[in-house]
């Protein structure tokens, strides 16, 4: 029996209503960058984008094939890794260190480089006890800006293989990068971090404060120029927190008022791209059945993760404690069970990896929805750039098996879709299960991979599987249990990120470049309709049963297995 509330409903409806309205605000804005063009209000900075992009000379500003534009993408991104790489192992010697952090060991700075460099934000490490204020702002907060850009370009450049005819470019990495943290990102961050500042989160280059409690002990609060990182890390679904306990502490999230708008910002640049899709071909309609496909699986994964976690546990029950509670382990009080869920399910579902609970303290039904938000290749919205381009694949996907199965023409945006397409698709897509499995088997049988388990049973698998997961996902959040700094940790994970990352963005830009070569089909009576409800419960059908077959038996051994267990009385 679960108890859930009116109140909790009202806030996951308004939620879904927001994001909604939230794709037809911020879409425009970002289809004005798409098209090259200074928003609004922002054209005083088309100065700063021209000297900055005449930096570089012609390569900033030329047209670039899809190889090039990958090869471009992939050599900034490894100097993004090897540069926070070594800014970590010198940070003791450098400046903005009051607290004197030492640098930090190899492994977990190798792992943290290539984490947010990808957009996963993973942490082996606790923040206020690990990063100097330079590698916070310099290192972690800059890194948040260029990897959300990096997303947003190449879901540019997929865009304009839709919308473009018989093209051989894709538009320019460079200028897709800085337009988008010029016009878009740093705006936003520096807006949304004065409103975090003003509910209570802090901002300052001080070390640290000293507090007397009321039992007469002395307690050291940490500090530093939080509301900055904070803002960019929800904008740009990053996740990485200035504290260990990421968005459950006070100084990261105050209140509920904080909470609400830390989840509107996760969703806000995903939902507002399908609306940019939409203008860019011609037909908004294509973006909102995009986004309805998305909200409806998102819709159901809220609505089952609320009403496991409201169920509570019957262990508990059975010892007597109020049924009517839920399930508060792991969760602050200030946020309660129906926001906890919700932000559970935001998080995984778009690639950010904030949390405001623990999800290792979930029910295991609980813990189930948002582990399997990531294992459909985190397309609910997704990151920023990377859920419209993920879901971009299921779509050439669904339409090429529409057409097969109905006798129609595979076409979407007027576009012819053929084999070369459908083969990269599904290549890109192969990368989540090949590498989350297979390294999840490797971590459970190997003594260095078991070492870092804190549970045993079907949560121990359920605690490596959602680590992986979470990895290849690029999403960071994790369950709590799980000691990640070892050799075999740090080095398997990353490995994750960076292919979960670069393997899938590669495949992306080939279709792209692909699609833009081809001229315009125009839409006939033998074309499959692709905007009415049919097409949404099929594309929305398609992602769940890929996610479904292929982690089905995995996830029935773990977060199922341990559901049973609960019922009947065991834990692990």
């Amino acid at each position: 029996m679960h108890h859930t509330t009116l109140a909790g409903w009202t806030l996951i409806a308004g939620f879904i209503a927001l994001t909604f309205a939230m794709a037809r605000l911020f879409g425009p804005w970002l289809h004005r960058i798409y098209e090259g063009h200074a928003p609004r209000l922002l054209g005083w900075l088309a100065p700063v984008e021209r000297g900055l992009l005449a930096l570089g000379g012609p390569v900033t500003r030329a047209e670039q094939s899809w190889r090039a534009y990958a090869a471009h993408l992939l050599v900034f991104n490894l100097l993004g890794i090897a540069f926070l790489l070594l800014l970590q192992l010198v940070q003791g010697s450098l400046p903005l260190n009051p607290t004197g952090m030492a640098a930090v060991p190899f492994p977990v700075a190798f792992n943290t480089a290539v984490s947010f460099v990808t957009n996963t934000n993973w942490q082996s490490y606790g923040g206020e006890t690990t990063m100097s204020h330079l590698t916070q702002m310099v290192g972690l907060t800059v890194q948040n800006f260029l990897s959300a850009a990096t997303g947003m370009a190449v879901a540019f450049a997929l865009i304009r293989g839709f919308a473009r005819r018989e093209s051989g470019s894709l538009g320019n990495f460079w200028a897709d990068l800085v337009r988008s943290t010029l016009y878009l990102l740093l705006p936003m961050a520096l807006a949304y971090a004065l409103v975090l500042v003003a509910l209570g989160v802090p901002q300052t280059f001080a070390g640290s404060a000293v507090a007397d409690t009321l039992e007469g002990a002395r307690q050291t609060i940490a500090l530093g120029p939080v509301a900055s990182q904070e803002a960019i890390k929800m904008l740009g679904t990053n996740g990485g927190g200035f504290f260990n306990a990421n968005s459950a502490h006070p100084f990261e999230n105050p209140g509920a008022l904080s909470n609400l708008l830390q989840m509107l910002s996760i969703f806000a640049l995903g939902a507002g791209l399908t609306w940019c899709f939409g203008k860019a071909i011609g037909n908004t309609r294509q973006g909102w059945a995009i986004l309805t496909a998305m909200m409806l699986l998102f819709t159901a994964g809220a609505s089952v993760t609320y009403i496991a976690e409201a169920s509570g546990n019957p262990i508990h029950q059975a010892a007597g404690i109020d049924p009517a509670a839920g399930n508060m382990e792991g969760k602050e009080t200030r946020f309660g069970i129906a926001a906890s869920a919700l932000f559970a399910t935001v998080t995984t579902a778009a690639s950010c990896g904030a949390v405001n609970a623990m999800h290792d303290s979930f029910t295991a039904l609980g813990g189930l929805v948002p582990m399997f938000n990531m294992q459909l290749g985190e397309v609910i919205v997704g990151g920023v750039g990377a859920g419209l381009y993920g879901m971009l694949l299921y779509v050439i996907l669904g339409i090429f098996i529409a057409g097969l199965m109905v006798g129609r023409s595979p076409e979407y945006a007027g576009k012819k879709i053929e084999a070369r397409e459908v083969k990269l698709a599904v290549l890109a897509i192969a990368v989540l299960p090949l590498f989350i499995l297979g390294l999840t088997a490797l971590a459970l049988v190997l003594p260095a991979g078991l070492e870092g388990l804190q549970e045993s049973g079907p949560h121990g698998l359920s605690e490596a599987l959602y680590a992986y997961t979470s990895a290849v996902a690029n999403n960071g959040s994790a369950f709590g249990g799980l000691t990640a700094s070892n050799g075999w940790w740090a080095y398997t994970l990353a490995l994750g990120m960076f292919v979960g990352r670069f393997a899938i963005i590669v495949p992306v830009l080939a279709i792209a470049g692909s699609l833009a070569a081809k001229r315009h089909v125009p839409e006939g009576a033998g074309s499959f309709p692709t905007t009415g409800p049919l097409w949404i419960g099929l594309l929305a059908g398609l992602v769940l049963v890929f996610g479904g077959l292929t982690f089905l038996p995995s996830l029935a051994l773990g977060p199922v297995a341990d559901h049973l267990a609960m019922i009947s009385g065991q834990t692990f």
